[in-house]
């Protein structure tokens, strides 16, 4: 009974703590939201356990709750057409993605071509760029004042090269940048293929390109399909591009649920928008799951498999001076933002009239409180996630808590703007008020950023036995205390690489950080994001560059920090 007694107070009363602290913040927000799409008005769940009048007012919304509102979706076109659009931008910047990234993979991965490393190094920019920072670089080269416009009107042309304020603007910015999702898991499809299929296709007389075709691309299929539906989900998922590039009269599902709440108030329509933003993102998370998980294409041998390097000097050739300019094009976005956060005016030249820090001095005096607001929340969620994350893999592995593994990884398949829209609604009444609190934020950032964690914290876990953990039990110590004496020690190595991870991806969110940021806890993201909107164009320039170089620096830890551990 004692023995049961101290469980009970040590790890059990975490693992209580852990699951309240996922079904407040995390299963709450999502259920209620879901119910508001039924009522059309905000659903008080916490207060309708301590209140009575909460309750009765409560029970009285559902009586007049119905399906009215997911008609209106039917019709009305413009949300009608705000999914469909959403639907078929992110089909078509995942079919250009695969077809676009393969080569560049098929370069990386099998063959000599020349500057692999450098474009490879190139290639990683994109991922440590905010997307909306991307969006408007596009605007500083492609817009109507912008560098690359100049040199087309130049050279004969009229209006401009691309309008990044269309459709088209918003499929360049989301291809050019989300790329590096699809790359890396294409990279590795080809790395793992059998050669020896291929040997075998040639040594029967097929040509180098009939191999490419149809061994050599099947045996990378499961990759493909994958990294496909990888780049869907993070496509309809993205805020930070459409809020900056998408014009009135186009609708997208993030940019109208973003209206109904922050413009209008409109309960219901943003409740419906969540909910299907939610059901698409998650349903094309179970696929590349089942994809991933459902089906192997390699082939298994007793023979050694080494690849086979394509040293060709016309394919090689061709491939490096492809890929080349497929990753200038970010390499430019950032190099224009760089100039124009040193220029004094710029916009009718190829180059800035004049150069200047002042912009740089500007952010300091009149901006430095977002600088210190993004740290302090980056680590204040920081500090969360670990200890949540730490006890979530405790739990997982050592007590195979399945339940747990599940419901941490819900914050994987639900879009940031949607998220946001379901915290507002929970918490912003009594008997948690915390819409508009920095708190609040600190918990969203969390519940986005857990998985990025647990999955680090998980897989140091695995490879810590048992018995060390068993010695310190027989010789007195409660599992509460030799989980946190003996197991977070030797787990320091993998939270370390968690811990930069959350920071780099909390500094750089955006959907969160514009829903829910109060005025005094505005985040350098958040002022960025204004600042464009006020045309404030050289101070976000400013800014942005200094949020990539603080971005570079955590990952230029994390990438040493990976490196001493393995």
């Amino acid at each position: 009974m004692k023995k049961g007694l101290k469980n009970f107070s040590g790890l059990t009363l975490m693992k209580v703590f852990i699951s309240i602290f996922f079904g407040v913040f995390l299963l709450l927000p999502l259920l209620s939201i879901l119910l508001v799409s039924f009522t059309g008005q905000p659903v008080n769940i916490l207060g309708s356990i301590i209140d009575p009048n909460i309750l009765q007012s409560t029970i009285e919304k559902f009586k007049n709750g119905s399906l009215d509102f997911y008609k209106d979706i039917f019709s009305k076109s413009g949300y009608f057409d705000a999914l469909v659009n959403s639907l078929g931008l992110a089909l078509l910047v995942s079919v250009l993605v695969i077809v676009l990234t393969l080569p560049i993979a098929y370069g990386i991965a099998r063959t000599n071509m020349p500057f692999k490393k450098t474009i490879s190094a190139l290639c990683t920019i994109p991922l440590i760029v905010p997307t909306f920072i991307s969006a408007y670089a596009f605007i500083v080269m492609f817009g109507r004042a912008g560098w690359v416009t100049h040199i087309y009107q130049t050279l004969g042309g009229e209006g401009t090269f691309i309008d990044p304020y269309s459709m088209t603007g918003i499929i360049l910015v989301q291809i050019f940048f989300f790329f590096p999702y699809a790359l890396w898991p294409l990279v590795a499809a080809f790395k793992i293929s059998d050669v020896t299929l291929e040997e075998a296709s040639q040594n029967l007389g097929a040509k180098s390109w009939f191999t490419t075709l149809f061994v050599t691309l099947p045996l990378a299929l499961p990759g493909i399909i994958s990294s496909a539906l990888l780049i869907f989900t993070v496509s309809f998922s993205d805020f930070g591009t459409p809020i900056i590039l998408a014009p009135k009269d186009l609708n997208l599902i993030v940019v109208e649920a973003y209206r109904e709440i922050a413009g209008f108030f409109n309960w219901a329509g943003a409740a419906i928008l969540t909910v299907i933003m939610v059901l698409v993102a998650a349903f094309f998370f179970w696929l590349q799951h089942l994809v991933t998980k459902g089906k192997n294409y390699g082939s298994v041998s007793g023979k050694p498999k080494k690849q086979k390097i394509n040293d060709n000097k016309v394919v090689t050739r061709t491939l490096s001076v492809y890929s080349g300019f497929f990753v200038l094009v970010p390499v430019l976005a950032m190099l224009s933002i760089v100039v124009q956060s040193i220029a004094t005016t710029w916009g009718s030249s190829p180059l800035p009239n004049g150069y200047t820090l002042d912009h740089y001095k500007a952010i300091f005096s009149s901006s430095f409180d977002n600088i210190t607001n993004s740290i302090v929340l980056a680590l204040g969620a920081l500090v969360l996630s670990v200890v949540v994350a730490t006890f979530v893999s405790y739990f997982v592995v050592r007590q195979n808590s399945a339940k747990l593994d599940f419901i941490s990884s819900i914050p994987l398949v639900v879009p940031g703007i949607a998220f946001g829209i379901a915290l507002i609604q929970t918490f912003n009444t009594a008997p948690l008020q915390l819409t508009g609190t920095a708190i609040l934020l600190i918990v969203a950032y969390t519940i986005r950023r857990l998985p990025y964690m647990i999955r680090s914290t998980m897989g140091t876990m695995r490879s810590i036995k048992q018995d060390i953990e068993e010695a310190a039990i027989n010789l007195g110590a409660t599992p509460l205390t030799a989980a946190i004496t003996i197991i977070g020690p030797l787990m320091l190595p993998g939270i370390a690489a968690g811990s930069i991870l959350v920071f780099i991806t909390v500094i750089k969110e955006t959907s969160i950080s514009i829903l829910l940021a109060p005025a005094e806890w505005a985040p350098m993201s958040l002022a960025i994001f204004q600042n464009i909107l006020r045309g404030e164009y050289y101070t976000a320039a400013a800014m942005s560059v200094l949020l990539v170089v603080i971005v570079l620096i955590l990952q230029a830890i994390a990438n040493k920090l990976s490196k001493s551990n393995s």
